[in-house]
């Protein structure tokens, strides 16, 4: 059975909402995603949600330069065009991205301006489990106090994310989907540490 375009989508992206407006909550989006028939080379958590984000009035890139398959089914399910990583509105990770291929993409990614904060870049990132006892802590507006958050995201992208954050209000915002559809999100707004050991 197909997914329903709208009440699907529609759900998916109440979720979404919900995700980033409280930072570090991980929602599931597991219903729409089992009535998904798609043949793709992602998750289908992950085709979904770009599903629900993205229109023929935005473009995307995918970080490994490997996937033309996906890049074709993307932009024929969201008409949405394919471009560089500077001009991206969206941008995807995949699971088997390698971790210098996604610094390099944080470090050359849309981010805004002062005057523009919104033409900056949404990232889409295929993660391990999402859980929330892990490596980071979240804090800024959404949290009552701090929360963590486990998503398998190396420390060094973490601090590469810090550094195109550090001017409010430009920055970049993240969707973790995990395999389990789930999804986390962390905006722009919200500041990032890693835990204390010990």
């Amino acid at each position: 059975m197909a997914i329903d375009q709208v009440h699907d989508l529609q759900y998916v992206y109440r979720k979404l909402l919900h995700s980033m407006s409280r930072p570090g909550t991980i929602s599931s989006i597991t219903e729409p995603v089992k009535r998904m028939d798609y043949s793709i080379p992602c998750s289908e958590a992950l085709l979904l949600t770009a599903m629900a984000l993205l229109d023929g009035e935005v473009t995307f890139h995918i970080v490994s330069d490997e996937h033309q398959e996906l890049i074709e089914k993307i932009s024929e399910y969201t008409s949405a065009k394919y471009a560089s990583i500077h001009e991206a509105d969206f941008v995807i990770v995949l699971r088997e991205d390698k971790e210098q291929e996604i610094r390099h993409a944080l470090e050359q990614c849309k981010v805004g301006s002062l005057i523009d904060p919104q033409q900056s870049s949404t990232w889409l990132i295929e993660s391990s489990v999402l859980e929330n006892d892990g490596e980071i802590v979240l804090k800024g507006p959404g949290i009552q106090s701090e929360v963590s958050l486990q998503t398998g995201f190396p420390v060094t992208l973490w601090q590469a994310r810090n550094q195109r954050t550090n001017e409010f209000p430009m920055g970049i915002d993240l969707i973790f989907i995990d395999q389990a559809s789930q999804i986390a999100c962390v905006p722009r707004t919200t500041a990032v540490a890693h835990k204390e050991v010990g």
